[in-house]
């Protein structure tokens, strides 16, 4: 399914609507003032141009029913259809292969005086 072409611009940031959010689960109403204020709690600002935009976008909107649009929209980027299981097969040529022996390393030492924390002086005394 393709996805619909954008029909207009959205001039907020998602710091705007985060922070929208925010005051809504709080019970708060979600004005350019306290969404300002919410920005400003958390180290940025908000720009003027941003908060007219995003409260065009919301007006007499419910925050759930805005959330809905959204996931539906997203919805339509999820994946579908896939790659397929990665097929099984093989038959035969499976049947054929052979375990091989693993072989085991042997421990060399190495020398040099590689204790990190200066227990062992064979290393120079430096580190």
């Amino acid at each position: 399914m393709a996805v619909p072409p954008r029909t207009h611009h959205h001039a907020f940031t998602m710091k705007v609507a985060a922070a929208y959010m925010l005051l809504k689960i709080a019970g708060k109403e979600g004005s350019s003032a306290e969404i300002t204020s919410v920005i400003a709690a958390a180290g940025g600002t908000a720009d003027e141009a941003q908060l007219t935009a995003f409260a065009a976008e919301i007006a007499g909107k419910d925050l759930d029913a805005i959330l809905a649009e959204g996931a539906g929209k997203i919805a339509l980027l999820a994946p579908s259809g896939g790659g397929g299981g990665g097929g099984g097969g093989g038959g035969a040529a499976a049947e054929v292969e052979e375990e091989k022996p693993v072989e085991e390393e042997e421990e060399i030492d190495m020398g040099g005086g590689m204790d990190m924390f200066g227990g062992d002086d064979a290393g120079g005394g430096d580190y």
